[in-house]
Formats: C-alpha cells, sequence, structure tokens
C-alpha cells in the first residue's frame, strides 16, 4: 500500500478542488463538482467561485439562484449549503440524520423541549405557512407559537426549519441584494419531491472524487454522518496511507495524484471554506494541534490565504460603498518576499472582483 505524504496529500485534494488551475467551467459545474458550497456568509461562495474559476461573474450565481437551478439551504453538517437544486434533491434526505441530531442535541431547542410534542402536526402548521409563500423564522415563531402555547415559539421554528427540507430563498445570497432568511420547502420552491431512494454510496463516490485521498473519518466530518466504514468497505476504492498517521486513506481507482512537488499559485479562500471543513485531519492544510485549535477556527471564520498550498494568512475586506476597498491581509507566519508579493497581486485581484466600483484600493500585508 502506497504512502503519501502531508504534501502529496496536500496537491492531490487542491488539484481535484480546482485551486491549483482555474478551470473554463459553469459555476453550476463547478458547485456540483464540489458537492456544494457552505455558505452560511451569504456571499461567502462567490469568492470560492472566483478562486477556482476562470471570468467567473457574480451575475452567474445569482441568475442560478434566482432561476432556482441552485438553492441555499441546510445539509452537511447541518449548516447552510449552496447546492445545484438537483443535488438539494438527492443528497438532502441523505443528511436527515445530521437535522435529527440538530434537534434532539441542541442544548438551546433540543429534546426535552419536544418532549411529547405532536412533531408532525407542526411540521405540517409550517408547510402550510410556507405554502402562502416563504416565511422568515419570526413568521414561524408568531404562527406555531399560539397553536402550541405551552411550547416555545423558537423551538417550534427550529424544529421546522431543520426536519423539513428548507431553504432559504433570494434575495438572501443574491450578490448586491440582501434581506432577512425566508424560508420554503424544496418541494414549494421547487416544484419537485426530494429523491425517494436516493444513494449513499454515490455521495461517498462524489466526496472523494472532490475531497480525496480521504479517510472514513474524513467523509463522517464532512457530511455529517456516522458509521460510514460499511460503505467504504463495499466500494471498490484504492488505498493508501497516510505516512505521518498511518491512516487508511481511500480513493477512486480512476484518478492519478499528481506530483508532490508540484507548483501552487497563492489563493484567497472565503469564510467556512469546505476545503477547510472537509476533514477530521486538517494537518494537509494547516498545523491542526491543540496549541492551533483557537487559530483554525479564527482562520474559517476570517477568510484564509493559501500560500504553497498551506494557510499562511487570514483576511477580510472593508468597504466604504465605491469610495475606497481595503484588504487587509494578517499573516499566520512571516511572509518570505515572494510569498508576500504573491499574496499582494492576489489580493489586488481580489479586490478588482469584490469591490470593483471603489474609487481607491489597497492591500495591506499587516506584519
Amino acid at each position: 500500500m502506497s504512502k503519501l505524504s502531508l504534501r502529496a496529500l496536500n496537491r492531490a485534494t487542491l488539484e481535484r478542488q480546482w485551486l491549483i488551475e482555474r478551470r473554463t467551467a459553469s459555476a453550476l459545474d463547478a458547485v456540483e463538482h464540489l458537492v456544494g458550497m457552505q455558505a452560511q456568509i451569504p456571499l461567502s461562495p462567490y469568492v470560492g467561485l472566483w478562486s477556482r474559476l476562470e471570468g467567473f461573474r457574480p451575475s452567474e450565481l445569482a441568475g442560478l439562484l434566482e432561476d432556482r437551478e441552485a438553492v441555499r439551504g441546510s445539509m452537511m453538517r447541518a449548516t447552510i449549503h449552496l447546492m445545484s437544486s438537483r443535488d438539494f434533491l438527492e443528497i438532502r434526505p441523505l443528511v436527515q440524520p445530521c437535522m435529527d441530531r440538530e434537534i434532539y442535541q441542541n442544548q438551546s431547542y433540543g429534546r426535552k423541549r419536544l418532549e411529547g410534542l405532536d412533531l408532525p402536526a407542526v411540521l405540517t402548521a409550517g408547510s402550510a405557512l410556507m405554502a402562502a409563500g416563504p416565511a422568515t423564522a419570526v413568521q414561524l415563531r408568531e404562527h406555531l407559537g399560539p397553536l402550541w402555547p405551552d411550547r416555545e415559539p423558537p423551538s417550534l421554528a427550529h424544529a421546522v426549519r431543520c426536519l423539513l427540507p428548507t431553504i432559504q430563498v433570494p434575495p438572501r445570497g443574491v450578490w448586491g441584494k440582501g434581506g432577512n432568511p425566508a424560508m420554503s420547502t424544496a418541494e414549494l420552491w421547487l416544484g419537485s419531491p426530494l429523491n425517494a431512494s436516493p444513494s449513499l454510496d454515490q455521495l461517498v463516490l462524489r466526496y472523494l472524487a472532490a475531497f480525496g485521498p480521504a479517510s472514513v473519518a474524513d467523509a463522517q466530518a464532512w457530511s455529517g454522518l456516522t458509521r460510514l466504514a460499511e460503505v467504504f468497505d463495499r466500494l471498490d476504492l484504492r488505498t493508501y496511507t497516510d505516512a505521518e498517521s498511518g491512516r487508511i486513506l481511500y480513493d477512486l481507482p480512476t484518478i492519478s495524484l499528481p506530483d508532490p512537488d508540484l507548483p501552487v499559485p497563492t489563493r484567497f479562500l472565503p469564510e467556512y471554506d469546505n476545503l477547510l471543513l472537509s476533514h477530521a485531519d486538517r494537518n494537509r492544510w494547516i498545523d491542526d494541534t491543540q496549541r492551533s485549535q483557537l487559530l483554525v477556527r479564527e482562520v474559517l471564520t476570517r477568510g484564509s490565504v493559501l500560500v504553497d498550498g498551506r494557510v499562511a494568512a487570514m483576511w477580510k475586506l472593508e468597504k466604504q460603498g465605491n469610495k475606497s476597498a481595503v484588504l487587509e491581509v494578517e499573516p499566520i507566519d512571516k511572509l518570505t518576499a515572494r510569498a508576500r508579493s504573491s499574496v499582494q497581486a492576489e489580493g489586488l485581484r481580489l479586490i478588482e472582483f469584490a469591490a470593483s466600483s471603489a474609487a481607491t484600493v489597497d492591500v495591506r500585508i499587516v506584519g
């Protein structure tokens, strides 16, 4: 069984994440290849697609959302993801166990607050409200609270959000627009039911195509599902050994791995990019030791910069209308002169994409 170094894993996953060379694919193709994109920060996927696609424009993704070819809804790990509509209908039933845990183990809205409750009746009432038009969480609470006066309205609304295949409808998530999250169900919004017989095997294969080579634990960290070992066991997969940890890693037998010494460009990732969330062991991207746990969380919430394929800095963009845009980059460790130059150049391209109307722009590398 071949051994893979961290560098080999890094290059392999970067290549299938389309972060070594920008692709000429459509935004819809990219979203499907990536099996969705983390989207709890509504505009994050726009930066994620810009980093992966040649000539990507915000209007392309905005159009997909407005035309209902793509949606934002609760998916893997019970978090908001941008998905193609057909993938949402296919995959949402598979991740229902994540949504169930979110309900029954949540400290704020959990089991004790729902004990003895006629949940099917609550879901029917929530569906009826959304059938009249997309509803905000406040509207759900105001509608459900009087029907079950002995229960806490937030718990009722949370049950509807998680136990029904809810999506957040536009203008939420549309570039240049905004608004409070308003929910509908997949069937109401898309006019189609969820797939009645989805394939967990296919989901694992698609995960490996976008994030592999990976372990069973990695796939479980990405999906939020458990007991995936039996799925891996019945699939025809190639196996490797992680040279550092000794873990068994799995991959599709049809994919060849790139040269571990392949040069890779500097790339900016948005907040909560799935590249950094989708492995139980993040060492291929960042030193995932106990010492660095707070740093990892900060990287995820602020956006990250990959230099030579590893997280080297955090970034945030401050805009003042059309007057100015400042991209502030905070290195984790001291950058070499060559790395600073590449960060500066890619940062200017990011500002041109995200703040094209700004009169003045600047990339500030702090430290």
